[in-house]
Parts: structure tokens; sequence; C-alpha cells
């Protein structure tokens, strides 16, 4: 039994019942490994069953190469041919076990492999179909970081799976041979293992429930080990002298969670080391009671050596069986946690009856009435939204921080739901369409733009995956958001590695990525054209450079402009002012300014800075 440290309580008895329904997740595990390669799955099979069968055959001919010598020596025979060839199989048989041993390892090595992958592949995909709302909520993230591990660590329930497999085939066949000579025998040894058998499903147990409690720290953990060596902190870690905090904090958690471990490790020690010596007492009842049969003269030297061999073979598989057994009981909790995550279905998906985004796009977005409340949270970040994007029409959001900006875009996308009110699409609801065709529809810069560590031409790429064997268009993306003039300055151009993560990668300034995000929305020529913050992390001249570009590129689109700065809005055909969470003027720069209300008095505010 192994403890692993990892934050919610579950009471024992809770443990104890799943820990039984548990027991029916095996099944699909087994049907992952079984789909991860059918034929490797065969392979492993068919070598555990022959090496099963080795240990009882052979003890059977060391019976018969015993009994022959005493036979022989009784009658002045020396060595014969009949002995010599018992050698020899006996011989074959520790070498077949030996090559059977090995090969077990190598199809096993092969299908933990094809099972990781599989398991792996299968995470990602579901991860990537679940709703962005779900990655806000903690509880999902602790599911998730149990249903990570379950992809590596449970690779132990596969080997442990196949290993039962080959005890119990063992132990029935040694199990067979004693029960021959006396079935009183092989109840003894039974009798006398339960009680250790029941401490180890016992004390499995009690490690899972600490584990799943300890999940939240764990991942605490992690980010402060992460946190402590990261790049992206390395400057304020060093000026702010926060190691010595980290790393108090870390000692802290971490000696919390392993003073349960211990605690919980010196019980089983206790526990089971007691029970073992009752399971000890059936094994040493049973080897008597053969040696004072054999002493009566009841039992052959062969058979004397046959069933000792035999209840000491019996035994320790039967103690590894049911080690094994509980072993795969416990893991069975780990893979529900895996099996929940897989489980887990969107809330925004496609309806049965979706029809296709419109081409051209020709009456345009509209907020109608919308409200929106994250997840959590006891106030909505929007309320009763309205407002209309024509197509060619280019608007811009403006506000202080937090009043929904971002929001109002995430909501476009339909990667959030409104609580109330509806977004329309040339006059229908956007539930109504392809969720894959909407989003298809949509090149959008987000203000948190992922830095993919990747070339830079798959960080272009990323923007329509499906055309990143296009060079062209590639090119043409990174022409247009003017990120060409900072790859070709590369070494490797667009072959080149970004980011520091791999050998050979070189990392950017905040806006020359920015550049390389821009040329991913560009690539999408899509019907609509969200930038959100586009040019947070350009000079001023850049930032006249890119918007000029932009105002080119985006004619004929609905584009959808938020920042900051007021030299960028006075571009955009209507600016739409939000506070508290509603949209509180709108108009072009000129009549928002001569109105002289929030837009004005947040404009003269910016200008005043530059005279």
């Amino acid at each position: 039994m192994t403890v692993i440290g990892t934050a919610r309580t579950q009471s024992n008895d809770n443990v104890q019942e799943g820990r039984l329904a548990s027991l029916r997740n095996i099944l699909p595990v087994l049907r992952m490994v079984w789909e991860s390669g059918p034929r490797t799955v065969v392979a492993h099979l068919v070598l555990r069953t022959l090496a099963a069968l080795i240990p009882l055959a052979v003890l059977v001919v060391a019976r018969w190469i015993v009994d022959g010598v005493v036979a022989n020596a009784s009658a002045g025979l020396g060595m014969t041919s009949r002995l010599w060839g018992f050698v020899a199989l006996e011989f074959g048989l520790a070498v077949l076990g030996a090559v059977l041993s090995r090969g077990i390892d190598y199809v096993g090595v092969v299908l933990r492999e094809n099972y990781v992958r599989q398991v792996s592949l299968r995470l990602m995909a579901q991860a990537s179909r679940l709703d962005l709302a779900t990655y806000e909520d903690p509880a999902f993230h602790d599911r998730l970081e149990r249903a990570r591990a379950q992809a590596t660590d449970r690779l132990v329930m596969v080997a442990a799976i196949s290993r039962f497999l080959q005890l119990g085939l063992t132990t029935v066949s040694l199990c067979v041979g004693i029960v021959v000579f006396s079935p009183w025998i092989l109840l003894n040894i039974v009798v006398c293992l339960v009680p250790a058998a029941l401490g180890e499903a016992y004390f499995g147990a009690r490690v899972y429930a600490l584990n799943f409690r300890h999940t939240p720290k764990r991942r605490e953990l992690d980010y402060l080990r992460q946190l402590g060596a990261s790049r992206e902190s390395a400057k304020e870690l060093k000026i702010f002298g926060l190691s010595s905090f980290l790393m108090s904090r870390y000692e802290s958690v971490s000696g919390e969670l392993r003073d349960e471990v211990v605690k919980l490790s010196r019980r089983a020690l206790a526990g089971l080391s007691l029970l073992s010596v009752v399971s000890s007492l059936g094994y040493y009842g049973a080897y008597a009671f053969v040696v004072y049969q054999a002493a009566r003269g009841s039992l052959s030297v062969g058979e004397l050596t046959f069933l000792a061999g035999a209840i000491a073979g019996a035994n320790r598989t039967l103690q590894e069986f049911s080690v094994t057994g509980a072993g795969i009981a416990d893991q069975a909790l780990y893979i529900r946690d895996m099996l929940a995550f897989f489980a887990l279905q969107p809330s925004i998906r496609s309806s049965t009856n979706a029809v296709p985004v419109p081409k051209p796009i020709r009456k345009g977005l509209e907020f109608r009435d919308v409200t929106f409340t994250y997840p959590g949270r006891p106030e909505p970040v929007l309320r009763g939204v309205s407002f209309h994007m024509a197509p060619g029409e280019r608007i811009a959001l403006i506000g202080e921080n937090g009043q929904g900006k971002t929001t109002i875009v995430k909501l476009m996308m339909r990667l959030y739901e409104p609580s109330s009110g509806q977004i329309l699409l040339d006059g229908v609801d956007l539930r109504d369409y392809r969720l894959e065709d909407l989003w298809h529809e949509v090149g959008v810069i987000f203000q948190d733009f992922a830095r993919y560590e990747m070339t830079a031409h798959h960080n272009i790429a990323v923007g329509r995956i499906e055309q990143h064997e296009d060079p062209a268009r590639i090119l043409e993306a990174a022409r247009k958001s003017q990120a060409d003039a900072v790859i070709d300055r590369l070494p490797g151009r667009y072959a080149q590695m970004l980011g520091r993560r791999f050998d050979g990668g070189l990392d950017l300034s905040g806006g020359e990525w920015q550049r390389i995000a821009l040329a991913r929305a560009y690539l999408r020529d899509a019907q609509i054209l969200v930038l959100d913050e586009p040019t947070a992390a350009l000079d001023a001249r850049a930032e006249l450079d890119v918007f000029n570009r932009f105002g080119e590129l985006s004619s004929g689109k609905m584009a959808l402009l938020i920042s900051h700065r007021f030299s960028t809005v006075k571009m955009a055909d209507r600016i739409l002012v939000l506070e508290n969470g509603k949209v509180v003027e709108e108009g072009p720069h000129e009549q928002l300014v001569a109105v002289g209300g929030r837009y004005a008095t947040m404009y003269e505010l910016q200008a005043s800075r530059y005279r």
C-alpha cells in the first residue's frame, strides 16, 4: 500500500460505499486498454497465461526428480536418461519462465504507452469541449487535477489488472495441486489470509480519502513550485525578496500534508503488521501438517517437496492476489475521478436543429436587453445592455476596468450565455446557430492572448489551423499585422521556435507577441473582427500603423474594438460608453465630446496628460 498525500472531507462510510461501487469503473478502463491496442492486449494475456502455469509445472517436475532420485538410489541405478530428461525439462521451464517474464515486461511497456496516449488525447479533447465558465470554478480545477493524474498515475492499475489475472491462474493451479492431497490445508491458508486482505482494503480506502481531501493543497504546492522557478515571476521574486516567503508557505502547507500522511502510514504499519502474523500462522500451520505427514510415512519425499513448494507458492500468490485485488479496488476509486471528468457535458453547444451562420451577414449583430452575471458572483456585470452593430460598422467599447467590455466579447462568441435577454445575428438567436460556424466567423485577439511555445509559423497558423500547410496565407496574415518585420529578423524566420520553454527558442517583446496575435486574427478572414486592447504593448507610432492597417482590413466587416486609448477609439464609427454594466452613452467621437457627458470627461482627462 502506498500513501500519497493530496480538500474535501469524505466520511469513512461514504468511502467504503464508494469503494465497492467504484469496482464497476474497471470495465471502462479495460475497454480503453483494449481500444488502445487489441493485438497487444491479446499478446499480453497469452504471455501472462503461460507464465501463470510455470510454477506448478516446475513443482511437478521437481517432484518427479526427487522421487526418481530416491528410487534410483534405493535400486543402485544412479542417474538414468529418464532423470536427465526431467532435469532438462525443469531447465527448459526455467528458461521459458525467464523469457516469458521479459516478454511480459516488453508488451507491458507497449500496452502502457498506448493507454497513456489514448487517455491523454481523450483528456485534451474533453477539456476543449467544456464551457469557459467551468474553468473559473475551483472545484473543477480540483477535478481536472485528479483527472490529469489518472492519465499517468493509473498505469499502476493497467499493470495490476494483468498481474491479478496471472496471479489468479497461478493460485488456482497451485491450489488444485494442494487440494488433491488435502482440502483442509488450503482452507487453513485462505481463512488466515482473510483478515490481512480486509486490512489492506480498509487502509486503501483511507488513503484515497486523504488524497481526495488534499487535492486543493496539492494544487497550491504545484503553484508555489512553479512560481518559485518561473521566468515570468523571477524579476519580482528577486526585487521583492519573495523567495523566503514562498518557501515558508510551501514548508507550512507541505508539512501539514506530510504529518497527515505519516500518521496514516503509521496506523497502517501497526495494523497490517499485526494481521500479517495471522496470515503467517496459516502458512506455517499448513507446512507443519505436511512435515508431520511425511514423517509418518504418509507422503513420499517427492510429494513433500511438491507440497512444501505448492504451499509456499500458494501462500505467497494468495497474499499477492489479495493485495493486488485490494489495490485494484483502490485504483478504481481514482479512476472514478477520471471517468467523472470524461462524463462532464458542456452546457453551451449546438442544438440538434442548429443552422449555419449566413454568408454574408446582412442585418448585423444585436444585443437586446442583455444581462449577465458570472457564476458565483452576487452582482451582474452587465445590466440590460442593448446595441446594434451593422455589417461594415466599426464599434468601440470604452469604460473603466470591470465594466463588462470583454464580457460582451465573450457573450457574442457564445463562450457564455446571457443570464437574460437575447443576442441576435441577422435576427436569429445565437443559440440557433452551429457553434463551430459562429466561432469560424469571428477573428479575435484577446487582451490576455496566448503565447504559444511553437514556431512563428504555427503561432500564426493556430488562427485557422486547417490552413497551417498554406504558407502563402500565413505570410499574408503576417504582412497584414506587420508581424512579418518581426519574423524576418529571427534567425529561423517562420521556422523559429518562440518562447524559452524548448531548446533553441527565442522570446519576443510584448509588442512583438501582440503583432503575432494580430496575425492570427487576420488569418481567420472572418466576417466579425474583435480586437480587445490589441495595441496595449505597442508604442504610439506602432499603434498608429496598426490601426491605419486595421481600418483598411476591417472594411466591409463588423469590427468591435476595445481600448483605453482615445486616439484609437476615435477611428470607430460609433462608440459605446459602459458604466456600472450599462451603456450610458452612444455615438461617434465628435458627438460624444460635444455632449459633454461621461465620454467627454474621460477624453479630456486623458488629453490633458499630453498638454
